[in-house]
């Protein structure tokens, strides 16, 4: 009989090397494995089938060759000798085989209770995953949950980065140099701050903001104050209230990268010269840089 045992979990441990063998066509054409799923559960019914019938064949020629003249004993084996299917000496005669080697006999012994379970609920367990992981998809396989983790990642990466960009203020802001951000700025000027400096910052109502002259100071943290807070006293409205500081920095680093590029018609010279105004742009690009390096 352990031949038979021994068989029947071989031939399981193969239909599940089988199956996780082809896991790839599994996405694609779920008909050929639940075919299969049914052939196995099929066979696995069958061979437990022959196995208890050959069992009981076993036992009964077992019987009739040994006459049946088995000594009586009381079955007061305890709990873990009954869950280890332990029998005592004196039953030794109903598990004993036929043949013997130099003497040596060998005992039919009978599989541990807990063995079966733990096997069978291998198999239950087995089946569980094909349909839960590859016929009806209702969990991810790793692939899938890798990607899946990737994304939540990337969603609390952005929001943590929408979180960090409310704490820029005209104390830390830097000029950003990204393309991407500086059209997003000149896309906000031009909707919001043409009107009186000019699509080029050439300056009509509000002052020229291409050339070294500043009124309120010409470094980016002077800009990005200027922006936020206004100058009402000249009709400049404060943008804290419309734009974030991510879109105000923008803002500041778009009209930053104008210096220098004089505009036809522009407005005469207002303020202060202020020569370090560009320089300011090149060290804040400068320290932007490396950090993103």
């Amino acid at each position: 009989m352990k031949k038979i045992y021994i068989a029947i979990a071989f031939l399981a441990a193969y239909s599940n090397t089988f199956a996780q063998d082809t896991v790839a066509p599994v996405e694609t054409d779920t008909t050929f494995y639940s075919v299969l799923l049914g052939i196995i559960i099929v066979l696995s019914a069958v061979l437990l089938i022959v196995t208890f019938t050959l069992q009981k064949v076993v036992s009964v020629l077992h019987i009739e060759a040994t006459g049946g003249n088995y000594p009586q004993y009381e079955d007061d084996r305890g709990f873990w000798e009954k869950l280890l299917s332990l029998k005592p000496l004196a039953a030794e005669k109903e598990v004993e085989l036929e043949h013997e080697y130099d003497g040596i006999k060998e005992l039919n012994n009978p599989i541990p209770p807990w063995f079966n379970v733990l096997f069978y609920g291998t198999v239950v367990f087995a089946i569980i995953y094909l349909f839960v992981y590859h016929v009806f998809d209702i969990a991810p396989l790793q692939g899938k949950e890798y990607e899946n983790q990737v994304a939540v990642a990337e969603k609390q990466k952005n929001d943590f980065l929408k979180k960090a960009g409310n704490l820029v203020d005209e104390n830390n802001v830097k000029a950003v140099t990204d393309q991407k951000l500086l059209t997003a700025g000149a896309e906000l000027f031009t909707s919001k701050c043409a009107a009186c400096h000019g699509q080029k910052g050439e300056g009509t109502v509000g002052p020229n903001l291409t050339d070294e002259y500043w009124l309120h100071g010409g470094t980016i943290n002077d800009v990005f104050k200027t922006i936020k807070y206004g100058v009402p006293a000249k009709g400049m409205i404060a943008w804290q209230s419309t734009l974030n500081p991510i879109e105000m920095q923008n803002v500041a680093s778009y009209i930053m990268s104008l210096q220098g590029t004089n505009p036809a018609g522009g407005k005469e010279p207002q303020g202060e010269k202020m020569s370090t105004a560009a320089d300011a742009v090149v060290a804040d690009s400068v320290a932007t840089d490396s950090l993103v390096k």
